[in-house]
């Protein structure tokens, strides 16, 4: 793959994709961006202070991060698991990245995500299968590749690796 090309990291609150992305970035000697950390950092507020505002609010700065992220060579990102309810911000990232799709089991997500604090799934545990329910197409859509996030972390890991490995 060359070593220019981003590496941008989709999926479902609470798959992986920060966990492993930082991980994947390590090991490949990238830097490591969380998609949400750039939108707080640009926009002066919290996650929970923009969807107070609408979650349009933040869905707007969420399209902002998509380019200035974009916008850097090599990276590895952690995307928001709602990037994709704009497909503006998927469009942003393939012209300069690959994207990948963590895509993990809500049974497994409930079982080990603290669901209070995160705020779209403050809701409680069912909020994650409607959520994944509503999102897994757009989310296979947008994807260049799909890992499952069902093994042990050096397994993905090494997964994404060889997939980055085959990428022209």
């Amino acid at each position: 793959m060359n070593d220019k090309r981003n590496i941008i990291i989709i999926g479902m609150p609470g798959c992986g994709k920060s966990t492993l992305g930082k991980a994947l970035a390590s090991r490949l000697n990238r830097s490591f961006y969380d998609a949400d950390d750039v939108i707080v950092w640009q926009e002066g507020k919290s996650i929970p202070e923009l969807f107070a505002i609408s979650e349009d609010c933040f869905r707007d700065a969420e399209v902002r991060a998509s380019r200035f992220l974009a916008s850097k060579e090599g990276i590895v990102v952690a995307c928001g698991g709602g990037v994709i309810k704009r497909p503006e911000n998927i469009s942003i990232f393939k012209k300069t990245g690959t994207v990948f799709f963590l895509d993990r089991s809500p049974e497994d997500i409930v079982s080990d995500v603290d669901v209070s604090v995160r705020p779209l799934l403050k809701d409680g545990r069912q909020k994650v299968y409607d959520l994944y329910e509503e999102r897994i197409g757009l989310y296979r859509e947008a994807a260049d590749y799909c890992i499952r996030n069902d093994k042990p972390m050096e397994s993905v890991l090494d997964e994404f690796e060889t997939l980055i490995g085959n990428i022209p």
